[in-house]
């Protein structure tokens, strides 16, 4: 089980992609990019391997494929990683997106 201040990173960790996927029409190919690295560099320096690894996968998309359709595949992803590091408790309470965030399957 995971100890509160992880339950802190993994929740920042979330907000942060909820807010990539909330704004993704209004941000510019480069501060999306930054903001997916910040979320790659967190999940390193947590040891959250699954996460670190599709932000990674997700930055390599973002160079071939710019902020196309495939970007909401990725973002998906990694919310549900995220999702899977939470303990049974802290996975309940985050389930519904915010209402600014619109749901990113389609």
């Amino acid at each position: 089980m995971r100890h509160d201040p992880m339950q802190a990173i993994l929740s920042d960790l979330l907000r942060r992609v909820d807010g990539v996927a909330g704004q993704r029409g209004h941000l510019s190919a480069p501060r999306f990019h930054d903001e997916v690295d910040q979320i790659r560099h967190i999940a390193r320096a947590f040891h959250i391997d699954t996460v670190e690894g599709l932000a990674g996968t997700l930055e390599s998309a973002l160079s071939l494929h710019g902020l196309g359709p495939v970007v909401l595949s990725y973002l998906d992803f990694l919310r549900d990683a995220i999702l899977a590091e939470m303990p049974p408790v802290g996975m309940a309470a985050m389930r519904p997106a915010p209402a600014s965030v619109t749901p990113l399957r389609a």
